[in-house]
This record gives C-alpha cells, structure tokens and sequence, in this order.
C-alpha cells in the first residue's frame, strides 16, 4: 500500500439523489450519493429499516453473484452493486455514502451513465489527506477451473483493464474492449449496458425476477428460435405491444452503442466488483471471460494480498534527517544515562507516535558476554530501547518531563524475529494503541533493522511525578 503524494482524496461536494426501478424487484428506488470523509471509502445505507443500517463495499460481504453482485452483513442485503460503484471508480470519487431505501440501486438503463451524470451533478472536491492505492508489483492471478475464466493483473503505470469475452454463441461470438486511462471511462465505458440471452431471461421470467425489466435497460441477444409463446410471455413482460428480433440478432427498441457494447459493459463490471477491493489500485486488469463471480473471487484475494502486505510493511526511515531530539535532549527527558541509554535520535514525535534510532556498535558493553565470537544483542534490551523510545512519547505529555519518571507496568506479545548485530541501525516506532489516560500508556512497538520487522510488542507503563517535585 502506498500514498500517492500527487494526488489527494476526493468525495462528492453536495448530496445528489436520482429515481428508478430495481432491475429484479420491480420496485422504485431512490438511490441518495452523500459526502464521505476521508478515508472512508465506499459504504451503502439502507433508510428503510431500523437503525439504518450500514453495508461497507466490501469484498468479504459478498453472499452470491446470481445476476449481479450482491452485499450481505447481518442479514441485511444490497443487491446488484456493482454499476454504482463503477461509476464512483470511474470518476474517481474515493469516497462516498449511498444511501438506499431498498435493497437494490434502480437499474436505470441498464449501465452507469446516469449514477455518472450523477456525481458530474453533485460535483467533486478534494480531499486533504493523499489519497491510498495499491501498486501492483508481481503478477496476481485468479481462475476458475470451472468456467475457465481468468482474471490477471500485472505491473502497469496506470489503472488499466482489458476484458475478453467468448459466449460460444453465434449472435454475439468472441469480443474484447478496454480502458487505457481512467479518465475515459465516462466517454468509453459508461454508457455501455447490462444484458442478456433470451434463455436466461425466460428462466428469469419463470423465477419471477428481473419484475423491473424492460427494453430500455438491457440488451436481448436472441440465442435461441423465438417461439409464439416466448414471443406473449416477453410482450407481457415488457409490456409493449409487439415484440420482434433485429437482423442483428437482439430484440427491438434498442440500437447498439457500440459493435462490443457487452464486451464494454463486462469492463464496467469489472471495475465496479473490483472496487470491492476497498482502495485504489495501480495495475493492468486482463480479465478472460469474466463475470461476477471470478471478479469477485479476485477482489477477495486481492483484498487479502492487500491486508497481509499492510500488516507486514516495512515503514521508511530516514537515517539523516534532522531530529527532532538529539541526544541531548533525549537525555533532558529520560533519566537514563550510558551505558543504559539506548536510544541516540528521535526522528519523528507527534501526540500518538514516535519514532527513535540507535546506532548499534561493537562498543556496546553487553556484546563482551553476548556472546563470545557472536555477538548479538540482547532482546531484552531491544524492548528496553522501545520502551526509552516510547518513554519520550510519554513524557512529552507533561510539560515538566524531568520531574517524571515511567515504570514498565506489562509486556505483552512479544516476538523476536531477527536477530540485531554491531553495525546494525536499529529504528523503533511506538503507536499509542489507546489514549494516555491517568498516566497509563498503552504502546504497540515495533523493532526495524535492515528493512525487517526485528521485534514486536504491546507495552504498558505508567508515567509517575517524582517524590521531591
């Protein structure tokens, strides 16, 4: 995970809202794009029940791809969400709340060109923090033996996405689009619609669903011979007077955008389920055969690859920037002198973290005995030099630090991972895992040497007033 210094988040700068149908419910819908604060990503609202409750888009609550990519966290259901949020990646909104007083966004026309229009609307704004994403460095794939679908994505410059499709059917045969820049995707991809084959839409029909269908927001490709009877059940359906099949092979009322409309609106759906993935991403997406499913099995390993990375990351550290305390200072803080001093910089200092350097040399006192021809410090002084780290951050708390002093109360979880040699810089970050309170300090800290995590553990202590103040 980086942050992209030349670009801050965004959000929507005022509430828009639009009206329709679900395409499956048949019922309206009104769908209300709120701004989000920073950070938060995308997350669905549902204003029709108690408590209005709220859905992040996120990949682990996916419960079923049936026609559409379908959200579920405790029991409460966003269907068919992917065509908003594919308008929000496209547009390039980080974050923002959508609020649904049904289970499902109206369909529309079958694309994201009005969810866009929308957001255009509302109008965008940025945000002050930079904004997250995830730069592809390897290759990630994802297939599913069944289908034979893939989804790949490799090293690119820019967030790009290929799809390839292949019905094995005559009427539409073997089609391919993509998107080289984000920025196109208003121009290129919005506008391309849902469809599909006469077969799915008669056991669709059959199942009572698609109740919102009509031809103005889903392409009919005609796979099949179209029978009398078929021919009554979709006029019903679709409730129009007469139906017939285009020398194209798709139903009336409807003309193509483009000659790979759903080789397009396949794109769309992909990047709509990838923002499941819940950041920004920085990478070429080739998706063979894709559907909601595949998409949406990649986004959750992705989404995986992502937290695994995240909670391992190496921070950067600059050896040579000016502390903010030297040595000096450090010392007119804490009451530890040499040999038992521990800590020569501190690098950075805020109110909830800290950041501290030690120099390891073969000068130190305890390699004389640990050990012998193999020297090797001690862990119990690197959670030692932590806590000195992690006893600044404390102290500065009180605007008279000499007359203090801070006394470990528990250590817990600590591993040592790597081993730290003369030679070595070693580099301490100290987070507050809850707010200083009563003079408890509660720490997560973290040992780095020569780009590695070294040691790790939760500290407590508790900053107490000396006798003679």
């Amino acid at each position: 995970m980086t942050e992209c210094n030349q670009a801050k988040q965004t959000t929507i700068a005022k509430e828009v809202s639009l009206t329709g149908v679900g395409l499956h419910t048949g019922k309206e819908v009104t769908l209300v794009f709120k701004p989000a604060p920073e950070n938060h990503g995308y997350s669905f609202v549902r204003v029709d029940l108690d408590g209005k409750p709220v859905i992040e888009a996120d990949a682990n609550y996916v419960v079923n791809t049936q026609r559409g990519t379908n959200l579920e966290k405790q029991g409460v259901k966003i269907q068919t969400s992917e065509h908003v949020l594919a308008a929000l990646v496209g547009m390039e909104v980080d974050n923002c709340i959508l609020e649904l007083n049904a289970s499902e966004p109206p369909i529309m026309d079958g694309s994201s060109k009005y969810f866009v229009e929308a957001i255009e609307k509302a109008g965008i704004v940025e945000q002050d923090k930079p904004r997250n994403e995830y730069i592809v460095t390897e290759v990630i794939s994802y297939t599913d033996e069944e289908s034979g679908s893939e989804i790949t994505i490799i090293p690119s410059n820019d967030y790009q996405v290929t799809t390839m499709v292949d019905f094995g059917t005559k009427v539409l045969g073997t089609q391919n689009a993509s998107l080289k820049d984000l920025k196109d995707f208003k121009t290129e991809i919005a506008d391309a619609r849902t469809f599909s084959f006469l077969h799915e839409i008669e056991m669709l029909l059959d199942q009572g669903l698609i109740q919102g269908g009509d031809l103005n927001n889903a392409i009919v490709y005609v796979d099949k011979e179209l029978s009398p009877e078929t021919m009554e059940k979709l006029r019903t359906a679709f409730k129009k007077d007469k139906i017939s099949v285009k020398s194209n092979g798709i139903l009336d009322n409807l003309t193509l955008h483009y000659p790979n409309e759903a080789a397009r609106h396949k794109l769309l759906d992909v990047i709509g389920d990838l923002a499941l993935v819940g950041t920004r991403i920085r990478g070429k997406v080739i998706a063979n055969k894709p559907g909601h499913y595949v998409n949406t099995q990649f986004a959750k390993k992705l989404s995986q690859l992502i937290k695994h990375e995240k909670r391992n990351a190496i921070p950067k550290f600059n050896p040579h920037a000016t502390p903010v305390k030297d040595v000096n200072a450090i010392m007119a803080m804490l009451p530890h002198r040499p040999p038992f001093l521990l800590v020569d910089k501190i690098l950075e200092l805020s109110d909830t973290h800290v950041i501290g350097l030690k120099n390891v040399t073969m000068n130190e006192p305890f390699f004389v005995g640990h050990f012998p021809g193999a020297p090797v410090m001690p862990g119990v002084l690197i959670v030692e030099a932590m806590a000195q780290t992690g006893g600044i951050l404390a102290l500065s708390t009180v605007p008279d630090p000499e007359n203090y002093l801070t006394f470990f109360m528990k250590i817990n979880n600590v591993k040592f991972k790597q081993q730290v040699n003369p030679g070595d810089t070693l580099f301490f970050k100290l987070e507050l895992i809850t707010p200083i309170r009563r003079g408890i300090v509660h720490m997560q800290g973290n040992a780095y040497a020569n780009d590695k995590l070294v040691t790790e553990a939760e500290l407590m202590a508790q900053i107490v007033k000396t006798k003679n103040t």
